[in-house]
């Protein structure tokens, strides 16, 4: 496994793939499950529905995003790796979140769905062939490849796990 490269994915995804220095992403994407899970377990429901600001995501909201997010970027790899050539849409975070109505949702339906989302994705990432990795195709009107979604998925997790830390003042325990 390597680190994709910067002509792998668009210039507005750079951030993400920097937040993954590991060489292969398969074990990362395992250990950030666990790591995802547990914060999602340390919480109770009133936690889950704090906002620390006017204005900003509740915690669960976090959460769906960060899901909603894991099935975009899963699909997308599944389309370019299986070969498909049509250009993929965007993904319009706020436009989801209007429809999403997760505060709403039971915080142990919203910590099932990540995990298996995510496992799904760990199972297809694991079982791709060396030249799936590479293969490329259009998402969002730019060029990416599967192992840049891969890193995309991660580094995006880690960005979100990051702000319930720093923003949302939240430990797993």
């Amino acid at each position: 496994m390597q680190r994709p490269a910067e002509n792998d994915y668009a210039s507005f995804y750079a951030g993400y793939v920097a937040r993954v220095p590991e060489e292969d992403v398969l074990p990362a994407i395992e250990q950030q499950s666990s790591e995802t899970q547990r914060l999602i377990s340390s919480l109770d429901e009133s936690r889950a529905k704090y906002r620390y600001a006017e204005g900003k995501w509740s915690v669960k909201e976090v959460i769906g995003h960060m899901t909603d997010a894991e099935r975009v970027f899963g699909y997308r790899a599944l389309c370019i790796a299986r070969g498909d050539k049509n250009s993929l849409p965007g993904f319009d975070e706020q436009a989801y979140m209007q429809h999403a109505n997760f505060d709403s949702w039971r915080l142990g339906d919203l910590g099932e769905a990540y995990a298996l989302v995510r496992r799904a994705n760990i199972v297809f990432f694991r079982n791709l062939a060396d030249e799936d990795w590479d293969r490329r195709g259009v998402a969002n009107n730019s060029e990416v490849t599967v192992r840049a979604l891969a890193y995309i998925l991660v580094g995006h997790e880690r960005h979100h796990l990051n702000v319930l830390r720093e923003r949302y003042l939240i430990q797993a325990s």
